[in-house]
């Protein structure tokens, strides 16, 4: 008996239909002769789902009692008895009831598939256990119920059940999904656009993914080692220049231009370990690709044209990036470089791309400010010709008999070469040698250390004063081109350094960073004090350990002006570096300077906007609070007037006007003393734990009875505010949706529970607002649209915004679905949570943040 096949219809989202097409792959396959069985579907009242479980039979259901409450669970030995060809086991990602024969469902499942039986399931992508955190991240929801991915990797097919999240807010708005009165609270919370999209690109990539591996395993079963460009894959090869960082970003644009393409660096060091890249170099290069999204990879081969194309076969890519060759024009001579032979030997399945960069035909030498003259390699090779040179060349001329002044000038052309190759001391080395062995071997008497002629003399003189010129002149082109390229990079990084400050790209830290990586120091600090007798204190610091207290406890201190010092860590740097060393601390020094600068520009900005309010306020108080005092004062005037006899319904309506005139005024000054309050910074929040059904009814006090609708579950998580703060700031948000939502309409304050806070929504119906003018509403002193001078000074959602960050919240505003604006006032949840009792039903969409497609049962 084998095993039973899996197939598995994933979900990029609730709602999007995946039991419907489950159900349908069933009709299809009992119209083929399969016997299939019902094993656990749950149709949640959607009248399409429920039409297609006729006509399949359902196994009866096993009841199972926990807390009292009676549940349904799938009979697994039921099913197992029946021994169908196909069961269809809906919600994978579903948590058994306490007492069941398995803990989830997707174990029951296991036992199916054990026992022969094929299984048609269902499961969302949110469900996924990898992806917790991330749809977490998106949504502020915690999935409770989850299936490990090996669970759903091992399907031997996955279908992807996918809809445009417009296509499922319309689904959802049409009642398809969920009943009437929990769209709104649904659209505004879990099926919201942007967590649409980002579900479903989440059940895209993972798909594809998936999809990749397998194409790989059949690549690999079949040994096809042709490439199929089923995806756009982009090999980008490095040398460890900087280069690199062109050729990376050149092709991530490539990628971006295909879908789903993938951006793969690689660097090919040699078997032996020798390498003349930069590893500084290489580090940025890999952190470049990483942020990009590509992959970084370090492959050991001696033929690197050999060595890239067999990495990009191997990983089935479709492009090859290169950069234009660095080597001059005369080192063609030694063969036709990496670029030309990868494109040679690519194929016609493989694109190839030379990029030109700013490095190229500088030459393949790489500069420092403390490398070698020559290297290591040249010195050898010098060496090796200057003293082993002259004995074979000696050798070689034994055979023949030339005449002494061609054997001298053929040994010191070997000098020379000498000299070109080492330097002076081989040259030197060289001269000696061949001197030495032009005496022996060519100079009578032969075989001797002796000179009979004195031309001979002058002559081997001559010879060897002219190879310590030779090497001589080698010598210091050696160092002149030493000295350039430490002064070129010298004044690079001071280019580069004023540049950056100047602009104000580079903060304190970082130009610490910046000295420290540079010399290779282990920390860098900047000390300053205030006279000759203060102590010394830290302006910034980056390294390990702590900084220095003084700059004579540091292994190198660089002082700026008087009572400022670059203090560094790690070892002494040579002299030559000093120069540097004092451009970076005078830079630093102004960075330091800059950062105060601009603190007292915000303090006199703070000030600024300071007079601005004040401004304001004064032109508020002169005319906004004017016309209730005038409305008071005529009402009271009236009253006490004995030439009119007031009828007792005229001073009922007098004695109500003055009651509204001092209401209004009461609310503009509490605004405008919250406000200075906000301003001055003199709102301390006095934080404790509290239920939201205590405050917000506090909150509704001052509008007209029946114009809010509230729906805020007792289920709710404590909150951490404060009540006064939150009274204040939703009975501001509250008053204004019902200033401006259409008569005999209420205003909705819902509120539900999102991962570690909990959101307060405050739903009109009212004109709403453009997105342009949404900060702006916030605003102090701004009021929106064509409002009356009376409507208030425009302070209510300023104060409402200022209390919610106070108390660590936020307060936003968006569009209402169908019309209207929705204030999100959102809120921290207390550590201990409320335990919460076992449901059976769907969540309420109100209520709670994931309105599923699918029953989502969590018993306690």
């Amino acid at each position: 008996m084998g095993r039973g096949r899996l197939r598995i219809h994933l979900g990029a989202a609730p709602g999007v239909g995946k039991t419907y097409a489950m159900l349908s792959e069933a009709h299809r396959r009992v119209e083929r002769g399969t016997d299939c069985v019902v094993g656990f579907v749950e149709h949640h009242d959607r009248p399409r789902t429920a039409a297609l479980l006729q006509g399949l039979e359902q196994i009866p259901r096993k009841e199972l009692t926990h807390r009292g409450t009676v549940f349904t669970e799938m009979d697994v030995d039921a099913v197992l008895a029946r021994r169908p060809q196909v069961a269809l086991v809906d919600e994978l990602a579903h948590t058994n009831v306490p007492g069941s024969r398995n803990a989830k469902r997707w174990q029951d499942v296991e036992e199916l598939l054990a026992a022969g039986i094929d299984v048609l399931s269902t499961v969302n992508i949110q469900h996924l256990e990898s992806l917790g955190d991330i749809v977490e991240s998106i949504t502020g929801v915690r999935q409770r119920e989850t299936v490990p991915d090996e669970v759903v990797r091992r399907a031997d097919q996955i279908e992807l059940v996918d809809m445009t999240p417009e296509a499922l807010r319309r689904r959802m708005a049409h009642g398809n999904i969920y009943q009437p009165d929990k769209v709104d609270a649904a659209l505004s919370n879990y099926f919201r656009p942007g967590n649409l999209t980002a579900l479903r690109e989440l059940a895209l990539l993972w798909v594809a993914d998936r999809v990749d591996v397998h194409l790989q395993r059949y690549r690999s079963e079949h040994r096809v080692s042709a490439i199929w460009g089923s995806r756009e894959r982009i090999v980008v090869g490095l040398t460890g220049g900087p280069e690199g960082r062109t050729l990376i970003r050149r092709a991530a644009r490539l990628a971006e231009k295909g879908a789903g393409g993938e951006v793969l660096a690689v660097y090919i060091a040699r078997s032996d370990g020798l390498t003349s890249a930069s590893p500084k170099e290489l580090a940025e290069q890999r952190t470049l690709v990483e942020d990009l999204g590509g992959t970084f990879h370090h492959v050991v081969g001696d033929d690197i044209p050999a060595a890239l194309l067999a990495f990009a076969r191997g990983a089935n890519a479709t492009q090859i990036v290169l950069g234009s060759s660095r080597r001059k024009t005369w080192q063609y001579v030694f063969g036709p470089g990496v670029g030309a032979t990868v494109a040679r030997e690519s194929g016609p399945d493989l694109d190839v791309h030379i990029v030109t960069h700013e490095e190229a035909a500088k030459g393949r030498g790489l500069p420092g400010a403390r490398g070698a003259r020559l290297g290591r390699s040249r010195m050898v090779a010098g060496w090796a010709v200057g003293v082993a040179g002259p004995a074979v060349l000696a050798l070689l001329l034994s055979a023949v008999d030339p005449g002494l002044a061609n054997d001298m000038l053929l040994f010191l052309a070997l000098t020379v070469a000498a000299a070109l190759i080492g330097g002076l001391w081989p040259a030197l080395a060289s001269a000696l040698v061949g001197s030495l062995l032009l005496n022996y071997f060519y100079t009578p008497p032969l075989h001797r250390w002796t000179i009979a002629d004195p031309k001979n003399i002058v002559a081997l003189v001559v010879f060897v004063a002219v190879g310590a010129a030779v090497a001589s002149v080698v010598d210091l082109a050696a160092r002149r081109t030493h000295q350039a390229a430490r002064l070129r990079a010298e004044s690079e990084i001071l280019s580069f350094l004023a540049g950056n400050v100047l602009r104000g790209e580079t903060g304190l830290e970082d130009l610490l960073e910046r000295v420290r990586e540079t010399f290779g120091m282990e920390s860098a600090s900047l000390l300053e004090r205030t006279g000759e007798a203060e102590p010394w204190t830290c302006a910034g610091h980056v390294g390990r350990g702590e900084p220095v207290r003084r700059p004579e406890d540091a292994d190198v201190d660089v002082p700026v002006g008087d009572h400022m010092a670059l203090a560094l860590t790690g070892r002494v740097p040579p002299a030559e570096d000093r120069r540097v060393l004092a451009a970076f601390a005078a830079q630093a020094a102004v960075v330091l300077d800059r950062r105060r600068l601009r603190e007292e520009a915000d303090r006199a900005r703070a000030l600024a906007e300071g007079n601005r309010i004040r401004t304001a306020l004064l032109a508020a108080v002169s005319h906004d609070l004017r016309t209730p005092l005038a409305g008071i004062k005529a009402a009271v005037s009236s009253l006490r007037s004995e030439d009119v006899d007031w009828s007792p319904e005229d001073t009922a309506e007098l004695l109500e006007g003055i009651e509204d005139g001092a209401d209004r005024l009461d609310h503009l000054v509490g605004n405008l003393l919250d406000m200075s309050r906000l301003h001055t910074g003199t709102v301390t929040p006095l934080i404790r734990e509290i239920d939201l059904d205590e405050v917000v009814p506090m909150a509704l006090g001052g509008v007209p009875e029946g114009s809010v609708v509230l729906d805020v579950p007792e289920t709710l998580p404590m909150v951490a505010v404060d009540p006064g703060l939150l009274e204040r700031a939703l009975a501001n948000v509250v008053e204004n949706a019902v200033k401006y939502s259409p008569p005999g309409t209420p205003v909705l304050v819902a509120a539900s529970a999102l991962a570690d806070r909990v959101e307060l929504r405050v739903v009109d119906r009212g004109p709403g607002v453009p997105d342009e003018a949404k900060d702006r509403i916030f605003e102090p002193f701004q009021r929106h649209g064509d409002a009356p001078r009376g409507a208030g000074v425009g302070l209510g959602l300023a104060v409402a915004r200022g209390f919610a960050e106070a108390m660590g919240g936020t307060l936003t505003a968006d569009d209402t679905p169908g019309g209207g604006l929705t204030m999100t006032l959102t809120l921290r949840a207390a550590a201990a949570l409320r335990p919460q009792p076992p449901s059976t039903a769907e969540p309420s969409a109100a209520a709670s943040a994931e309105p599923s497609a699918e029953s989502e049962r969590q018993p306690s």
